[in-house]
């Protein structure tokens, strides 16, 4: 009996010098067990330039998609309006007047946009030119209020472009599709050009609207409520409450 109690005493010390189990929180955090602290995690400048461009080009595509659901809106009125005044057709004289002032004002558009063309462009050309097939077609009225909506299509791009949004390209300035409403996220500094080393034109409240045109890098390219043009930092804005 004695040698088993000896064995016994013996494989209870053993276990009582047994080193306790590392702690799973501290063996993650490299607080445990001696083990060397992780290393503390790298910023990627790049990565973070590309996330908050493409945060932009997403609000750019939001507010592109407001827009156009909003001329599809006033287009489907427009529709119903015509289909209350189908009795009064139009001659083949006014449809062929419509369509000539849509061209002349989708021209103009297009001399203001240049290269870079807006998209009101392609919609009013594609307008016009469904406008020009009625037209073959003898439909007179479907031909005019085709082109009265190439007309309207033109003329929203001129009222935008004449708006503010023209303004001096600078290299690597990329336009939004739309004008972007916009609000301050805190007080901030509106600077003359895109970057900290430009001169600090006027300072906004957080809260206050802004508009937004353009984008170089993570600067970007606005008005305030009163005109004033500059760029300020994309950090600092964000979107604007809907109301």
């Amino acid at each position: 009996m004695r040698p088993l109690l000896l064995l016994a005493a013996a494989l209870v010390g053993g276990a009582c010098r047994l080193p306790a189990p590392e702690d799973p929180e501290q063996a993650r955090n490299g607080r445990g067990g001696g083990s060397p602290p992780l290393p503390a995690p790298v910023r990627d400048t790049l990565l973070e330039q590309r996330a908050a461009q493409l945060e932009l080009r997403l609000l750019g595509k939001e507010a592109e998609v407001e827009e156009l659901q909003g001329r599809l809106d006033d287009a489907r009125r427009e529709v119903v309006r015509a289909m209350a005044r189908a009795q009064s057709l139009a001659t083949r004289a006014e449809a062929a007047s419509g369509m000539a002032e849509a061209e002349i004002a989708l021209q103009a558009l297009a001399n203001i946009t240049g290269p870079s063309r807006a998209p009101e462009v392609s919609q009013a050309k594609q307008l016009l030119d469904l406008a020009t097939a009625e037209f073959n077609k003898q439909n007179y009225g479907g031909a005019l209020y085709l082109a009265a909506q190439a007309k309207s299509a033109a003329a929203v791009g001129q009222a935008r472009l004449g708006a503010g949004e023209r303004g001096v390209g600078r290299e690597g300035e990329v336009p939004f599709a739309v004008p972007l409403r916009l609000q301050t996220t805190g007080r901030a500094n509106v600077r003359a050009g895109p970057g900290s080393h430009f001169a600090v034109s006027y300072t906004l409240d957080g809260g206050t609207p802004v508009t937004a045109y353009a984008y170089a890098d993570q600067w970007v390219r606005v008005s305030d409520e009163s005109g004033r043009p500059g760029w300020i930092y994309q950090a600092l804005i964000g979107r604007r409450p809907p109301g």
